[in-house]
């Protein structure tokens, strides 16, 4: 009988703290504009387990429970950080996030997809050339946009909290104390991170998309969402295999780009984050993984990368 791979903990930066999820609970946790450390606990949806082993269509339903969940852990973490009386409701944050989904599908998927159509016509570029042109425009913009946010003092600090997620999931995978100051000892890359995710969605798309051909506009463009729920579980299916194979050194290569992008969506935390991020992680331990966490002793003596896990 073939062994159940393990379920790690997976999570997410939020405004002043982090979301982590584990085995049968999510959990967030902030650091209020009072300095106190905040954390709300719920149980984790397994919905989409029963499609754990359907590839692409559990990567598609993975995707969308984590969604669901980081929705979630924003609406709340943002409300923690102004008075009751200026909190915002739960329609008007769908509505920013509806928004903000629109902004992003124009952005990354709709501009991209003309501007590498006009490119081929100008420079004469055909089939896969001209998929090539329409990933390395979207992988431009995206860039660009990353380097732009990364400029905001508050943009700034979210990073900081997903690089002491990345740390705290590191330091409890690869078995030292769950502590700030031996989580401090890890990089701030992780190869299960959501910008390797879409780093690697980017790859994936130029090949999907090379298959149709050179259609319409109009078709091009609706196959371009259409398509979205197939490259995500494509994706989705490559970081599990990485994830899985990180011992292997042409993997490690493989996801070289995706782990250097994340220097860009991570920043150094201090060791007030990192108990934050610690908090949150502690929170989602069953008891038994607590009781293994509360036993460790010693802690790396030098940095170590943080990659690990299967997703």
């Amino acid at each position: 009988m073939a062994r159940e791979a393990p379920r790690y903990v997976g999570g997410q930066a939020v405004l002043e703290g982090v979301m982590m999820r584990g085995d049968t609970s999510w959990a967030v946790a902030i650091r209020t504009p009072e300095g106190e450390v905040e954390v709300e606990v719920h149980d984790a949806p397994r919905w989409s387990d029963r499609y754990s082993k359907i590839p692409l269509l559990r990567g598609v339903m993975a995707l969308a429970e984590s969604m669901s969940l980081g929705f979630k852990a924003l609406s709340w973490s943002a409300n923690q950080q102004v008075p009751e009386e200026e909190q915002m409701s739960g329609r008007a944050m769908g509505w920013t996030m509806g928004i903000a989904l629109t902004v992003f599908t124009a952005l990354f998927i709709v501009i991209p997809a003309l501007a590498g159509r006009g490119l081929g016509s100008l420079f004469g570029l055909t089939g896969f050339g001209e998929h090539v042109a329409e990933g390395v425009l979207r992988l431009g913009i995206f860039l660009g946009y990353l380097l732009l946010i990364g400029m905001m003092s508050d943009i700034k600090r979210v990073f900081q909290f997903h690089g002491a997620e990345h740390k705290s999931i590191a330091a409890y995978e690869r078995g030292v104390p769950l502590t700030p100051e031996s989580a401090q000892r890890f990089t701030t890359e992780h190869v299960r991170c959501g910008t390797n995710f879409l780093l690697t969605v980017m790859v994936v798309a130029i090949i999907v998309y090379s298959f149709l051909g050179r259609p319409s506009i109009v078709v091009m463009l609706a196959s371009r969402v259409v398509l979205i729920p197939l490259i995500a579980g494509a994706a989705y299916e490559v970081i599990r295999f990485a994830a899985r194979h990180m011992d292997k050194r042409w993997v490690r290569a493989a996801m070289r780009p995706g782990l250097a992008l994340q220097k860009l969506t991570t920043r150094e935390p201090d060791l007030d984050q990192l108990e934050v991020a610690i908090v949150s992680l502690r929170a989602v331990l069953t008891a038994e993984q607590l009781a293994e966490v509360d036993t460790r002793r010693g802690h790396p003596a030098d940095p170590l990368p943080a990659f690990g896990g299967a997703v």
